[in-house]
């Protein structure tokens, strides 16, 4: 009896393989992956890889995943095995029902009615009838070897052909419809070939079973191309064309990257990219992000370097912004204009595609203009509406440090493309610059003052120690101070100054604390007699002076938005600190205004 598939991906899920194999052999990290000696047959040289869902070893070919590994190493049956790790996992095996059976008997009795299918079309592109479909396929390019490597087909064009092939296997006319082979007679009339006088392409899952085909017409006919409608097997927003085949590829270190078409992804295999992809007649959904992100934590996305290329970028952008982490993001490649990877590497070869792969964009450096494309941003209306789109698009991360770091990196694009000189516009002034004043000195010297502060009054430190550890401090005393203070925050008892100093003795940053404390234009904030009142108005001033334009504009946002909802005095005065602080960086306030109230 078989068991939810469901079940299994949760049970495969919750055991880390690198764990459960490494009971038996000694696994060390390589990359993202583990390798090591196979456990299933002697080897001096390490030759069997574990990544984060299967095992394969390039010696003796074993191939599993964790269930397939306890089967192996300890000859468990399937059963014991799921039990086994279904315990350790602390999951209850279901237990099946009549329902369960019979379902799980159809699909199956399905897969097998698919892959009869599929042979039935494949061995119809070789005989006369298919012979135009062949030659079509020949003409795009396509070896007999990668026809047959993707089981490609014809269905003909004579009604009831494939029903007379697949009748003579016992399968009957409910299986087909079931399958998506026939549609249902309207009227009374008998059902139908749903795919008629069409190219096929078996679309087949992770495990390589054909679940569903596509079918493209010869000629300039409409529609070029029509999928298999969705049954027991086939979910067209779930799937990937080609995932079988780039799972292999993606093992043996091949770039993972999705495509537009059918025939792009079979271009590009033949081409030696074999971990190329393409969603199934939809946009890129999130559940196919996921699959991709299952072969590789950085797939690359391929779009035709048109407006729709760029519109399909940018929904797939969309989808994709909720999903990443620092663990898993994306980078976009755009073809050249007029170009899909089939024609591309057919004109100009393999290389030229590789050329494309190796000019792809990060995410973080694609988005910005993936926002922008298209929409003028001259007007202050515009401008906004703009600035309002990129701290969106931010936002929609759920990882909020990554969140914050993409709006970092957004508004300080913003920013700088605001300040660019525009054509056309008023010409420049001919007033002499100011001269530029380093940024690096007066950065440390703002530092050295804000934790003089904190030095002084540690009581404030549980208040600030979180928007201490983001800041972007320069190197040296500063940075060495403030990890030293963070890691020393788990006291038990509130420390006096010189507590606190007897603790950060411990992590060897005596020098910095004296560089800190250095008396010369420290402010009155950092005296031992200042009120407490005066200590946080010190700290704040410093602080908001290490932050950057787009982060202190955010804060006053922030600051307007609490004073609006409270109207309470700290609110006000909140506000009136950071608006100071971004007046005075937008004045190029230099060294002299960094020291404060000087002591």
């Amino acid at each position: 009896m078989a068991l939810p598939p469901a079940f299994l991906d949760e049970l495969r899920a919750r055991t880390p393989l690198p764990g459960l194999i490494g009971r038996k052999t000694r696994l060390a990290k390589s990359g993202r992956n583990w390798k090591g000696c196979c456990p299933f047959h002697g080897e001096k040289t390490p030759s069997f890889y574990v990544y984060d869902d299967h095992f394969h070893c390039f010696g003796c070919g074993a191939h599993g995943d964790a269930i397939t590994f306890i089967m192996r190493a300890d000859g468990a049956s399937f059963p014991e095995a799921v039990e086994r790790l279904a315990s350790e996992a602390g999951m209850d095996v279901p237990k099946p029902s009549a329902q369960d059976a019979a379902r799980d008997r159809r699909v199956r009795d399905l897969h097998a009615v698919m892959a009869v299918a599929a042979d039935a079309y494949h061995r119809r592109l070789f005989l006369p009838e298919g012979r135009p479909a062949l030659d079509y396929l020949l003409r795009r390019g396509l070896t007999e070897r990668t026809i047959r490597d993707f089981a490609l087909g014809w269905a003909p064009g004579g009604r009831g052909a494939l029903a007379a092939d697949l009748r003579a296997e016992d399968i009957t006319e409910a299986q087909m419809i079931e399958a998506g082979l026939l549609r249902r007679g309207e009227g009374g009339d008998p059902p139908r070939d749903f795919f008629f006088a069409r190219v096929m392409f078996p679309i087949r899952d992770r495990r390589g079973r054909v679940i569903a085909f596509g079918g493209r017409i010869l000629g300039d006919g409409q529609p070029k191309y029509v999928n298999s409608p969705e049954t027991p097997l086939f979910r067209k927003r779930m799937g990937l064309y080609g995932l079988d085949l780039a799972r292999e590829g993606a093992f043996r270190g091949a770039p993972v990257v999705a495509v537009e078409g059918y025939m792009d992804v079979i271009a590009l295999h033949q081409a030696g990219f074999t971990g190329a992809v393409a969603p199934l007649g939809t946009a890129l959904t999130a559940e196919q992000l996921e699959e991709l992100w299952r072969l590789n934590p950085e797939p690359v996305l391929c779009f035709d370097g048109d407006a729709a290329g760029a519109r399909a970028a940018a929904r797939a952008a969309e989808v994709a912004l909720p999903l990443i982490s620092s663990e898993r993001s994306l980078r976009f490649a755009t073809l050249p204009a007029g170009d899909d990877p089939d024609t591309l590497t057919a004109k100009r070869g393999s290389g030229a595609f590789q050329a494309v792969l190796d000019a792809a964009r990060p995410m973080a450096e694609a988005l910005y203009g993936l926002v922008a494309e298209g929409r003028p941003a001259v007007t202050p209306e515009q401008r906004a509406a703009l600035r309002h789109r990129l701290t969106g698009a931010a936002g929609a991360i759920a990882d909020k440090a990554l969140s914050a770091e993409y709006r970092r990196v957004l508004l300080d694009r913003f920013f700088a493309a605001s300040r660019r000189p525009q054509s056309g516009g008023r010409p420049p002034s001919r007033t002499l610059p100011r001269p530029a004043i380093a940024a690096g000195p007066v950065q440390a010297e703002r530092a050295r003052m804000m934790f003089a502060v904190i030095l002084r009054h540690p009581w404030l430190l549980p208040q600030v120690e979180e928007a201490v550890g983001l800041l972007d401090l320069p190197p040296g005393p500063a940075t060495q101070l403030r990890d030293a203070l963070l890691a020393s925050t788990v006291a038990a008892e509130p420390l006096d100054s010189e507590g606190l100093i007897a603790q950060l003795a411990r992590y060897g940053v005596e020098d910095a604390v004296s560089w800190a404390l250095a008396p010369i234009g420290l402010p009155l904030a950092a005296r031992a007699e200042a009120l407490p009142g005066e200590v946080e108005e010190g700290f704040w001033h410093f602080f908001l002076r290490l932050r950057g334009e787009a982060e202190l504009i955010e804060d006053q946002q922030d600051a307007l938005k609490a004073l609006a909802e409270t109207n309470d005095p700290s609110a006000q005065r909140r506000l009136i600190l950071v608006s100071e602080a971004l007046d005075a960086l937008r004045r190029g306030e230099g060294a002299s205004g960094a020291s404060g109230d000087a002591a």
